[in-house]
């Protein structure tokens, strides 16, 4: 508030204050409405009839689109969404990347959120807080995922706010990913009765076997890529082009340039490619890493004055196979000295000088559990409750988890089980996780909530003596990484967003069948700057049906 001594002599000085100090907090109000505005959308989610590999399929459309509307965002921007159920299941969206801060109760995920019913809708609250980057949406319901309703997310820096690179003359969104020709109903059904899904049918870029992408020569653009698929590493390339990698999951890194890329499952990474060829048509390409049967998806990369069609052999994948992809990951490095979504810069917090609170060790498995096929962490496979763990939280409902099922370092004498497995932490610590995968596949694990540094790939079993081998100066954030077979990946994270937050393989088969858990971040402190109230929209299902989101 500012005060001034009214005297003839000093009026008119007074009033120039008073009018400054105005004009200033109107000023100041515009700012924050113009950079913390308000979008509002309604999205109806239906069924349709496509063809993404060549013959009739139902997938699932959001306002008709296949993929769904790309949302784009600035940094702190406030959605309200209003979801509409038209299918004939009860579905849920989550935001793949958006961390959520203080608000586990939008993340839909059914440990946090009850389906929205069919005939029925559900508006979505939640802000891009404090983030940018390159982001997807998608559903985390049953298999509705293998059947659409995915789109892409992009979250863009604030003006006040620099980015570490000239910026583009545009951008394109690439949502990358295996696909099944096969109804998603029926996928669920074999995975129900205990088969795997086996191989998918083919590889889709937004959605479709061939697209056309529009630049003019001499110009650089933005490519944002996101793998979408359900089980499928992928690398990405273009004909003749370069690819600089600026940006992965809302970390700006170390521009390296690249000739192709690997993006594993529910990864994300941002790239710009300048247009200095000679003027005509390039492949885009994308194809199956890993795997024995190669799927291969291309795009048409058009120069405004090109002539001639694209032609000639599709650029070469990498020869060589995991330690290649492995050699790649470890060059990907937090840029120090740029900023993200706020000013300071991304080194200035020294993750490597805190001692971790606890270690987890997280090692995945395929089992067999009464007769049919399950996957675990430690031996212990995921089952979805009917209530969501954040209301039997909220609400003292006991009996919904277990906090004492899933042991924090994997033993081959734990008894295989199914329980719904919460690991208890405290908000503010900070907490070393190890991912072990013994098996001969490829894994992607992400975490809702949260980013974390990536500290560490490697071969065989983890012990303590691999924490000698960790970037401890300039590991880059993402909320995905990926953990290569009979290997390990290390990550840290600093747990200082309260909730309730999903932690789960990427890799939707897995995922349903139990390969998750939660991470029960909790103090006993109440209050509005740890975490919002519950909604006053709030679904209630299972034993929450009947209490009251009343304060």
């Amino acid at each position: 508030m500012m005060f001034c001594l009214w005297t003839d002599a000093m009026g008119s000085t007074c009033l120039l204050h008073l009018l400054r100090g105005v004009v200033l907090a109107l000023l100041s109000v515009c700012l924050v409405q113009g950079e913390d505005s308000y979008k509002y959308y309604t999205w109806t989610v239906t069924y349709g009839t496509l063809s993404p590999l060549g013959s009739p399929q139902q997938v699932i459309l959001i306002n008709g689109e296949f993929p769904g509307p790309q949302l784009d965002l600035v940094t702190n921007d406030n959605v309200v969404l209003n979801l509409v159920n038209k299918l004939d299941e009860p579905f849920l969206l989550t935001w793949n990347g958006i961390k959520q801060r203080k608000n586990s109760w939008q993340d839909g995920v059914l440990g946090t959120n009850c389906p929205v019913h069919p005939n029925s809708n559900y508006t979505y609250k939640f802000q891009a807080k404090d983030q940018i980057g390159t982001f997807t949406y998608f559903p985390s319901t049953s298999l509705h995922k293998a059947a659409g309703g995915f789109g892409g997310l992009n979250v863009y820096h604030r003006s006040v706010i620099p980015v570490p690179y000239p910026y583009p003359d545009g951008d394109f969104t690439l949502l990358i990913g295996d696909w099944y020709k096969t109804n998603h109903k029926a996928l669920r059904e074999a995975l129900d009765s205990g088969k795997s899904l086996g191989f998918p049918d083919g590889l889709l870029i937004n959605g479709q076997a061939h697209t056309t992408v529009n630049g003019d020569q001499g110009k650089t653009y933005m490519f944002r890529i996101s793998n979408v698929g359900m089980s499928t590493s992928i690398n990405f390339r273009i004909q003749g082009h370069t690819l600089k990698l600026v940006e992965i999951e809302g970390s700006h890194i170390v521009q390296n340039v690249y000739d192709t890329l690997d993006v594993h499952v529910g990864q994300s990474a941002t790239v710009l490619v300048t247009l200095n060829q000679p003027p005509k048509d390039y492949y885009i390409v994308a194809s199956t890493r890993f795997s024995r049967k190669i799927f291969t998806a291309t795009a048409v990369l058009h120069y405004s004055n090109s002539n001639s069609p694209a032609s000639g052999p599709l650029p070469s994948p990498p020869i060589h196979q995991y330690h290649w992809s492995v050699k790649q990951a470890r060059t990907y490095r937090w840029n120090l000295t740029a900023n993200a979504a706020r000013p300071n810069p991304q080194g200035s917090y020294h993750y490597g000088k805190i001692t971790p609170t606890k270690t987890i060790v997280l090692s995945n498995s395929a089992s067999l559990i009464n007769g049919k096929l399950r996957y675990t962490v430690n031996r212990v496979s995921y089952v979805n409750p009917d209530t969501p763990l954040k209301l039997a939280d909220y609400f003292n409902i006991p009996g919904i988890y277990s906090v004492d099922s899933l042991q924090s370092l994997p033993s081959d004498n734990t008894p295989l089980s199914v329980a719904t497995s919460v690991v208890p932490t405290s908000l503010h610590d900070f907490i070393e996780v190890v991912f072990q995968n013994n098996e001969n596949t490829m894994q992607s694990w992400h975490l809702d909530g949260y980013d974390f540094w990536v500290v560490g790939y490697g071969f065989g079993e983890w012990t303590p003596a691999k924490r000698r081998t960790y970037n401890l100066v300039d590991a880059l954030t993402r909320h995905t990484a990926q953990v290569y077979p009979k290997g390990w990946t290390s990550i840290l994270v600093s747990l200082d967003n309260q909730g309730m937050w999903n932690l789960r393989s990427a890799m939707w088969e897995r995922q349903y069948l139990g390969q998750q858990l939660y991470l029960r971040v909790w103090t006993s402190e109440r209050s509005l700057h740890n975490e919002y109230d519950i909604p006053n929209n709030v679904l209630f299902c299972g034993k929450a049906v009947g209490h009251s989101n009343d304060p």
